[in-house]
């Protein structure tokens, strides 16, 4: 199951339940909600305007995907508008435009590097036994992305400000345990599922709304472990660490590494890996005896199986020595040059380091206003022109209103921007927020 690799990605500290934060797959659970509320409908007639045309067709998992329908995805629906003009749907442009380019297909990309080391790993420690998947269509269903992975249906994470909806039914999967229940069911006992996951969230070196995860699930009969001489879940809890203990060694060397009891609705027991590397404490995946209950849904009452998961972006960063989420997206040959097949954690150096330009924006904020939805126009408007957005201020005055100043970084990866781009930019940027947000500008 999809845990992903929480400080790099997508978490701003690890992710301990004693701190009041966990992961659920590659979802922050950061607090838990009794309601939520959808994109209101003016927002999205109000986004309709901002659209710029992108290239609208592509393949995905056997399915042939445009911008507006979806076929053949094997989802309960045939035809599922990616990008449509429907209070539910939150899916821009800026986000379709990502579907399909599957960097961890890609043998001499970081990403595509990584996977197959981990590949090798179990191939070579449990060979002809993990079945491995990379090109699944990300587009499924809720009941796939939550509630088969006991997502409580009142839980943040399936909240319009967190995930992107295709529409009430359809999501963009924020974690490769979404394809769990339905391998499940057809009979894998032994999976890899690897592929790009999707969430809203903030804009630092660290963030992208965009990344991959790799998800590992093994399952268990009754005769492998009633001649241990011990439990079902200990046995299983055993074989899980030894194994994911191994991995590590294999990508970092003869690391320290400790076991970190962890809490997940998903696992129990439930943990994190972490290795000492570098000087520091790194978190390098979470992972558990899954839940009998996501068993006996697919027909497995007498089995007892473990699950791991982990961010491949945030492994790469660290194996690779990249110092930016973006440059995973760049096809700047002075980046894309350094890496080639089957080297893992060749130290990607430095090219020119462009400056950085700041501008603030400061407004009067409404009660609907959340930093995920300014930081998806920021994104829509600058794409991965934008570093950095920044909460720099903010104060109440005597009638009650809020005012937030945000500080937003451009640079781009490749090339120095000019004073009229980046005062076009912000000003578009600025437009764009009073328009959607309904906030009164400063």
């Amino acid at each position: 199951m999809s845990l992903s690799l929480v400080h790099t990605v997508f978490l701003t500290k690890p992710s301990h339940f004693l701190s009041g934060r966990s992961i659920i797959f590659g979802l922050q659970l950061s607090s838990f909600s009794t309601s939520f509320a959808p994109i209101p409908s003016e927002k999205v007639n109000a986004c309709k305007k901002w659209r710029h045309p992108v290239a609208s067709l592509l393949e995905l998992g056997g399915a042939k995907i445009s911008r507006e329908v979806l076929i053949g995805d094997g989802l309960t629906h045939k035809h599922a508008e990616i990008v449509k003009d429907d209070p539910t749907n939150n899916v821009p442009d800026s986000i379709f435009s990502k579907l399909g380019l599957q960097l961890h297909r890609r043998d001499q990309h970081p990403l595509g590097i990584l996977k197959n080391a981990i590949y090798d790993y179990f191939d070579t420690n449990h060979p002809n036994k993990f079945d491995k998947f990379d090109d699944l269509s990300p587009l499924v269903s809720v009941k796939a992305n939550f509630d088969d992975v006991l997502v409580p249906t009142d839980h943040v994470s399936r909240s319009y400000n967190d995930t992107y909806y295709v529409d009430s039914q359809t999501v963009l999967r924020c974690h490769t345990s979404a394809h769990q229940a339905q391998l499940l069911r057809e009979g894998h006992t032994h999976f890899l599922v690897t592929g790009d996951v999707y969430r809203r969230d903030s804009i630092d070196s660290t963030h992208y709304p965009v990344f991959h995860q790799m998800e590992g699930v093994r399952v268990f009969s009754p005769r492998d472990w009633e001649d241990s001489g011990t439990n079902a879940t200990s046995y299983v809890a055993e074989d899980l660490k030894k194994c994911l203990e191994g991995l590590a060694q294999h990508l970092f060397g003869g690391v320290e590494m400790r076991w970190i009891d962890a809490y997940f609705p998903f696992t129990n027991p439930s943990f994190e890996l972490e290795i000492y590397f570098q000087e520091t404490w790194l978190e390098v995946l979470g992972c558990g005896v899954m839940e009998q209950e996501i068993l006996k849904r697919t027909g497995r009452t007498n089995n007892v199986a473990w699950a791991f998961g982990l961010g491949l972006e945030r492994l790469a960063m660290v194996l690779f020595d990249i110092p930016d989420i973006r440059l995973f997206w760049t096809n700047d040959q002075r980046f894309t040059s350094q890496f080639s097949k089957g080297q893992l954690g060749v130290k990607f150096k430095q090219f020119s380091k462009y400056p950085p330009c700041y501008k603030d924006v400061s407004f009067w904020i409404s009660d609907a206003f959340t930093e995920n939805n300014l930081c998806e126009i920021i994104r829509g408007v600058a794409g991965d022109l934008v570093e950095e957005v920044t909460l720099i201020d903010n104060f109440t005055n005597k009638k009650g209103m809020t005012s937030h100043c945000y500080r937003v970084a451009y640079r781009s990866m490749e090339r120095s921007l000019t004073d009229e781009e980046i005062n076009d930019l912000q000003w578009r940027v600025r437009e764009q927020i009073e328009a959607k947000l309904k906030v009164v500008m400063r």
